[in-house]
């Protein structure tokens, strides 16, 4: 099964750095340009510039934003805002956050897990991922050497033993503890009956790649880059594992969004015959009050409820069968019913389609005519999650929205020397 393992992270100098929340930021692919800038603008040693440099203009291969944030990094740790742990350690996050009017925490245990083809069934993936975002992310390793954010694992723990175990070690004493919009405290933990009893609580558990596959097929690729370049590593070479926040199925902090669907360019005549053609699938019916997919904004202010006729099956309308959990998914409904079949729109990316994890702001952005109607999704369940996995099958993109986003810059993981 997994193998997962402590080891030597590197982390901001708490005598350097008086405030952590100036200097972490979220994951890259949620950083807009204007939240880009306005992380440059916070401190000068704020984590976007390693994790998500800026574009410059005349960069070329020997200048550019994954050289820059190599020069960053190597830097920073010669001037010792940063410095590496000298024991190997698991480390733990807390993150208290809120959610509508509900308070809600999570336990992350950060740690090495050593990597492994999906085929292996010991990591699983749940989503499928864009081959650009992966092409930058390499770049970026290549140039740095190391994870600067880590991927969102799961793991099952139906009687909460190793989440006891964690919240009985981390009481007090956090080497960091802090608050922006969020509460964070943070632990170093390298007790030897702790470590031993964790790696031997987590041997036998498989791990689901909840946020990041992208980071994690990239870690492959990578890895696989360096054997390469170094033939003779030895298998505890540190390239052969990846960065994880490994949290429990169970954790009353693992929140899924749904993620909506914005819909925008179809011509008047495609658009007359979608909303007829709609009756040949669905039962349509007044979506105010209801729960599953719905259409907003058809007519001014309208909330459509659609529910798949039993006839229907996603299966008929695919060259290549698919398992049946995915088959029941609302968003491969939408996806391959409502976007290719009804509104032929292409599977991958289209200008015509957005996506966002808020519902309010799919109506808004409707209502002030940047878009013709939103298809909205409720959200899926980590059960539906372990399913789609455990059946060697993929969501569509963009399914999953996991709430609050990991933190980069709390511990950073070389990759170079040895775990």
């Amino acid at each position: 099964m997994a193998e997962v393992s402590e080891f030597k992270g590197v982390r901001y100098n708490p005598e350097k750095v008086q405030r952590m929340a100036d200097v972490i930021c979220p994951p890259y692919d949620v950083i807009s340009p204007q939240e880009q800038e306005a992380l440059y603008e916070r401190n000068p040693y704020n984590m976007v510039r390693l994790e998500y440099g800026q574009t410059m203009p005349g960069d070329d291969a020997g200048n550019n934003r994954y050289t820059r944030s190599r020069q960053f990094f190597d830097q920073w740790l010669k001037e010792g805002y940063l410095k590496q742990d000298s024991v190997s350690s698991y480390y733990v996050h807390e993150h208290v956050f809120e959610i509508g009017e509900m308070k809600r925490r999570r336990l992350e245990l950060y740690a090495c897990v050593r990597l492994e083809a999906w085929d292996s069934g010991v990591v699983f993936p749940h989503e499928f991922t864009m081959e650009g975002a992966k092409a930058d992310r390499l770049d970026l390793m290549k140039a740095c050497a190391t994870n600067f954010s880590p991927i969102l694992g799961l793991y099952e723990d139906p009687g909460g033993r190793v989440n006891q175990l964690i919240a009985n070690r981390v009481k007090t004493n956090p080497v960091y503890s802090f608050q922006n919009a969020d509460s964070h405290r943070f632990w170093m933990v390298n007790e030897p009956e702790f470590v031993q009893r964790m790696s031997y609580f987590l041997v036998t558990k498989s791990i689901y790649i909840a946020d990041g596959h992208h980071r994690y097929e990239t870690a492959l690729a990578y890895r696989n880059y360096r054997r390469k370049l170094d033939p003779g590593a030895g298998s505890n070479a540190s390239f052969n594992y990846v960065l994880m926040a490994l949290v429990s199925f169970s954790d009353p902090g693992i929140i899924i969004l749904p993620i909506h669907r914005l819909v925008r360019g179809i011509d008047p005549e495609t658009l007359k015959r979608f909303n007829k053609d709609l009756s040949q699938y669905f039962q349509v019916s007044d979506g105010r009050y209801m729960s599953g997919i719905r259409i907003y904004g058809l007519e001014p202010g309208q909330v459509m409820g659609l529910s798949l006729l039993p006839k229907i099956k996603v299966n008929d309308f695919l060259e290549k069968k698919r398992s049946e959990p995915y088959g029941k998914l609302d968003v491969s409904i939408v996806q391959h019913i409502i976007c290719e079949k009804l509104l032929g729109l292409p599977a991958g990316d289209t200008d015509k389609l957005a996506y966002t994890p808020s519902g309010e702001a799919a109506c808004r952005l409707v209502d002030e005519g940047q878009y013709q109607f939103a298809v909205l999704l409720d959200p899926v369940s980590p059960v539906t999650i372990k399913n789609i996995a455990d059946a060697r099958d993929r969501m569509p993109r963009k399914s999953t929205y996991f709430y609050p986003k990991l933190p980069s810059g709390l511990v950073i993981h070389r990759l170079d020397g040895e775990i």
